[in-house]
């Protein structure tokens, strides 16, 4: 089979494209021109279930999942979460509500520390942040979960916010969150704990959402270049789709050969 009819030109073609156009709006971003992405409603939602618990006069947790953020495969997850944490310690330092960020890595502790704290900054409220509200637990999984747990039924949770990569304790968590009564959001790409994540939680984000979520929150223009270059790869990946099924219903086959992926 030759080089174009075993589909690899056209795969070749739309990483070109989806390289060049990352690198066009990150420069574009750097250069203030940040494009425009569309508000991911789950972020609404954490606004409401930080309102929730500020009114109730119990802690918000946040926490981004085990995935440690030199991971390569699940570290942007991690990524994505702490961008969500920037967001919620903002809210929680701007209504006087205390965040409760349990940590699982020794490389994202410090990163979270340094989030919450510049949060409570910001808002000229330094006075009230607390060390030990950002408990390193544990890094081995159930350890983890298991300190997870029990802070938010002694702290009575208010609202427990979890986006980042979450394996088998998902539920366990997510459980916890619904028995102490706290409004939850949650969201992973990890698509095997989706499902636990929609049946015990009031919001989740699903899959790349997350990404969007972090990119939205944090205005940092790789972050939002990557995320816009990978939506003009989608599009311009379903046309080819579309019309290699138009082409091969009318019988085309050399060029069907050219748009197989």
């Amino acid at each position: 089979m030759s080089f174009v009819q075993s589909g690899r030109a056209s795969g070749l073609v739309i990483l070109l494209i989806i390289t060049i156009a990352t690198i066009y709006f990150i420069e574009r971003g750097k250069r203030g021109r940040i494009p425009s992405i569309r508000r991911v409603s789950g972020l609404d939602a954490i606004d409401e279930a930080v309102g929730r618990a500020t009114e109730m006069g119990r802690p918000v947790f946040c926490s981004q999942g085990l995935a440690d953020i030199h991971d390569s495969t699940y570290g942007p997850q991690t990524i994505a979460g702490l961008s969500v944490l920037s967001y919620v310690a903002r809210l929680c330092a701007k209504y006087g509500t205390r965040v409760i960020v349990p940590v699982v890595s020794l490389t994202v502790y410090p990163i979270a520390r340094e989030i919450v704290e510049n949060a409570y900054r910001m808002e000229g409220k330094l006075e009230q942040f607390k060390l030990d509200d950002i408990p390193y637990l544990s890094t081995w999984q159930f350890s983890y979960s298991l300190g997870y747990m029990s802070l938010m039924q002694r702290e009575r949770a208010g609202a427990n916010v979890m986006i980042g990569a979450y394996w088998a304790e998902s539920l366990q968590l997510a459980e916890t969150g619904y028995k102490v009564g706290a409004m939850q959001v949650a969201g992973t790409a990890n698509t095997h704990q989706i499902p636990f994540f929609v049946v015990a939680t009031d919001y989740t984000l699903i899959g790349e959402e997350i990404y969007a979520a972090g990119a939205y929150l944090s205005k940092d223009p790789a972050m939002i270049g990557s995320i816009v270059a990978q939506d003009i790869g989608k599009i311009i990946s379903l046309v080819l789709i579309i019309v290699g099924i138009l082409l091969g219903l009318g019988g085309s086959k050399f060029i069907v050969d050219i748009l197989k992926m």
